[in-house]
């Protein structure tokens, strides 16, 4: 193989010596650039009184008010090539500190890095301030007045000079150590205080603005917008990064969204403050997973404290929008909203569980108000939750004026019976079975955040319901119930009782109804329209009854106030029936075509009028009135017309006689009757407790094996009917106390004798009847039709006057003798 001869080899000793030059040159000058920075620092160390004469009149120059420095030292190497002064004792003031004593700025030390060669040049340009252990405090008087009028406005760069020269440097870097800021507006009462732990920034100047990249790490002491009102994020503990841009044309300072720490939450914070003119602001903080007392934490006191009477137990999202003016008094607009989903809601009144919903709220709900509680407004829209195990959906519901809050809304639900039990005591009332739907809008006071007597319209339906009210052992089975709630009244209709034998339909009016039901529930009087095919009242007798007290008068009360408030509307309210019963059955009385009004007052007594039936061919006409307080007592005024007397004294059990029953007396009874006395629990009459008068008329009568009379008559007329006796239009007249019966008065004329008989007759002890009998038998006179004849011959012959009285035996004797 040939090789070639050609080949160039490269000359490297050449290359060698290019390099050597140009390090010997770098050298070269990095040593003259050392040796002039080392002589410019030396200048400075040995001149530092006319270099810090010169940085304390180029700054004092551009403000109204002093800046002082205590001492100054160099750094030499930090910040290189610029030049590090440390400024001890910093003191900024403006020309009025005398009259208000809020130094601007009071600093510990400033480090501060400047430009070597501009200070050759006799000008300061700071390229990076470090402020330590230092107190800022804005302050603005009631006036209006604030001390940042130290710093005079910068003068405008005439054209073709340099756009730094005049006016304050431009700073590139700036870092916190240890620093308290304050901003107090007096003239609008705003407080900001902010304990600095760290702070770095770097400033990027752009044509038309600048832009800076900020780390902090604070304390926020205060946030007020409104002193009055307290602060925003009190306390809590501040750290992250800003992304700000300043752009001169609009005047705004530009927070990018970033996140943000606060009191340990993650926040999404971002803002715009305007500048100059405009004092403005916005501020948006988002936060997807936040606990609810966490964030009510965040803001202000006065909504603090109305928040916090409420829980969430899992997080929430939350996002809100504050707006405002720096130089305006008064709140921000304050606009959150917030999502909940699936979460369990704790409130003032109890607990919801499986709620979900979207809820908001603005501090100026009427756009052309201003800004206050009194226009604030929580909204919630699309609510679904579970109280006590009963489901319920709200559409919207708000709650307006935070101030005196109204709480207005839609509600929903559908649920079966039995989850009432959760809301009333047992003792009270008790449910088996039955489904209810209820549609309502409601308009509420809100008391500590509770609804307070609440104005609803809308409807409630009960279906097939089984209830029984406790206190009266009463009982009722497939219960439909449909109540109309209007502006004032409560309609109910569709009801349907039904026990173990009576059915009941009822429709019922409550005028006024809600306003009456918070004021003055004992002037509710329930109206009802009551038609029965059938009605036992045996079943309803415990409303006879002194009402029983439930334990929730001696037990606190485990499930609100609910149960309070519908017993007090049972105790307090009246209630007026018109009754229409085709067959009333009590005992061994049986009526037909029944009509009454009946009145049930607040204190549990029952008033009867103009009540009218059909009774063993006759007619009852009845007033009056059952007392229940202590033992039950009665009060009757009754018109009693052409009824088979041994079948009404039968049906009211021969009004506690034993001697005469419906078994000895036949006829057709007429009477009037004004009677009181006293029923026992089972709804009887209790023996020997009568008062009153009854007048009485018997017609077509008999009497039947009429023990006294049979007694007497065995021996006084042997060849008489003694057992069967007819009489001829009796009449009577009774009075009653008691056991004992005083008769006046009374021509008997039947078919055995004629008799007068008046007297006293007693159940128990005492009677002592004066019996008057003429001999004459009556069948010689019973062809003679002039009545005025029949009364003459009626005492012709002998007249026996007897006395029938009880002896210490107790059994009636009939002696002869007269009255007197």
């Amino acid at each position: 193989m040939v090789k070639n001869t050609n080949t160039v080899i490269p000359d490297t000793s050449k290359k060698r010596k290019v390099v050597g030059i140009a390090l010997r040159v770098l050298t070269l000058v990095v040593c003259l650039v050392v040796l002039l920075y080392a002589g410019l620092a030396w200048y400075i160390h040995t001149h530092k009184k006319e270099t810090l004469a010169m940085i304390t009149s180029s700054l004092n120059e551009n403000i109204s008010g002093s800046i002082t420095i205590g001492a100054m030292e160099t750094t030499f190497l930090r910040g290189f090539p610029s030049v590090s002064l440390r400024l001890t004792d910093v003191v900024v003031r403006d020309s009025l500190f005398d009259s208000h004593k809020h130094t601007l700025l009071k600093a510990g030390y400033l480090d501060v890095a400047v430009n070597a060669f501009a200070l050759l040049r006799g000008t300061v340009e700071i390229k990076k301030i470090t402020i330590a252990n230092a107190a800022a405090d804005i302050f603005t008087d009631a006036n209006g007045y604030t001390n940042t009028s130290v710093f005079r406005n910068k003068k405008k760069t005439p054209a073709g000079e340099d756009a730094n020269d005049g006016g304050l440097p431009e700073l590139r870097k700036l870092e916190l150590d240890k620093v308290s800021l304050t901003a107090n507006n007096v003239k609008t009462g705003k407080l900001y205080n902010f304990e600095v732990h760290s702070l770095f920034a770097t400033i990027d100047y752009k044509n038309n603005g600048w832009q800076a990249d900020i780390s902090l790490g604070a304390l926020a002491k205060s946030m007020a917008f409104n002193t009055a009102r307290g602060s925003f994020i009190k306390d809590q503990e501040i750290d992250g990064r800003f992304d700000i841009t300043y752009n001169d044309s609009r005047g705004a300072l530009d927070f990018k969204k970033m996140p943000l720490i606060i009191g340990g939450d993650k926040f999404t914070v971002g803002a715009t403050l305007y500048t100059g003119n405009s004092s403005k602001f916005e501020i948006s903080i988002e936060n997807p997973d936040i606990l609810w007392k966490d964030a009510a934490n965040l803001l202000s006191p006065n909504i603090t404290q109305k928040l916090m009477m409420f829980d969430i137990k899992q997080p929430i999202s939350v996002a809100c929008g504050i707006k405002g003016d720096f130089n305006d008094k008064g709140d921000p607009l304050i606009e959150v909203a917030a999502g909940i989903k699936k979460n369990t809601l704790i409130t003032p009144g109890g607990t919801v569980d499986g709620c979900s919903f979207n809820g908001s709220f603005t501090n100026r709900y009427n756009k052309q108000g201003e800004i206050s509680d009194e226009n604030s407004a929580i909204t919630l829209t699309d609510f679904r939750g579970s109280y006590n195990g009963v489901p319920f959906t709200l559409g919207k519901a708000m709650i307006l004026n935070l101030d005196k809050p109204i709480a207005t809304g839609d509600f929903a639900s559908s649920f079966i019976i039995e989850k009432l039990k959760n809301f009333v005591d047992d003792d009270l009332l008790t449910f088996s079975k039955g489904t209810a739907v209820a549609k309502l809008n409601f308009k509420a006071d809100v008391v500590n955040f509770k609804l307070a007597k609440p104005f609803v319209e809308g409807s409630i339906t009960v279906k097939d319901a089984d209830i029984t009210y406790v206190p009266r052992k009463l009982r009722f089975n497939n219960i439909s119930v449909a109540l109309n709630f209007t502006k004032d009244d409560l309609n109910i209709s569709r009801i349907v009782l039904k026990t173990d034998k009576s059915i009941v339909n009822m429709n019922g009016h409550v005028g006024n109804f809600l306003n009456l039901y918070y004021s003055d529930p004992e002037k509710i009087v329930l109206e009802w329209q009551i038609y029965s095919p059938k009605l036992y009242l045996e079943e309803y007798i415990s409303f006879l009854q002194t009402r029983k007290e439930t334990q929730k008068k001696i037990q606190q009360n485990k499930k609100g106030n609910f149960t309070d408030d519908m017993s007090l509307l049972f105790e307090k309210s009246s209630v007026d029936m018109k009754l229409k019963v085709d067959n009333v059955y009590y005992k061994k009385f049986h009526a037909t075509n029944a009509t009454a009004n009946v009145l049930l007052t607040e204190q549990g007594n029952i008033v009867l009028k103009n009540a009218g039936l059909h009774h063993e061919g006759g007619q009852l006409s009845i007033n009056g009135s059952v007392y229940t307080g202590g033992s039950t007592k009665y009060n009757l005024l009754a018109d009693v017309k052409s009824v088979n007397v041994s079948r009404f004294l039968d049906s009211f059990e021969n009004f506690g006689m034993q001697s005469l029953t419906g078994r000895q007396l036949k006829g057709i009874f007429s009477a009037t009757a004004d009677v009181s006395g006293i029923l026992t629990e089972e709804g009887n009459l209790l023996p020997k407790s009568i008062n009153g008068n009854v007048t009485f008329t018997l017609k077509k009568a008999r009497l039947i094996n009429f023990e006294p009379i049979v007694s007497v008559g065995k021996f006084a007329f042997p060849f008489r009917d003694v057992k069967n006796i007819e009489f001829d239009n009796l009449k009577g007249h009774f009075d009653i106390k008691g056991e004992k019966i005083t008769v006046a008065p009374m021509q008997i004329n039947s078919s055995l004798i004629n008799m007068d008989v008046e007297g006293t007759y007693s159940f128990g002890r005492g009677t002592k009847m004066f019996i008057s009998v003429p001999l004459r038998n009556p069948e010689r006179d019973k062809h003679i039709k002039d009545e005025k004849e029949l009364a003459k011959r009626r005492n012709r012959g002998i007249v026996v006057h007897l006395i029938a009285e009880d002896e210490a035996d107790g059994k009636v004797k009939i002696k002869l003798g007269k009255k007197y």
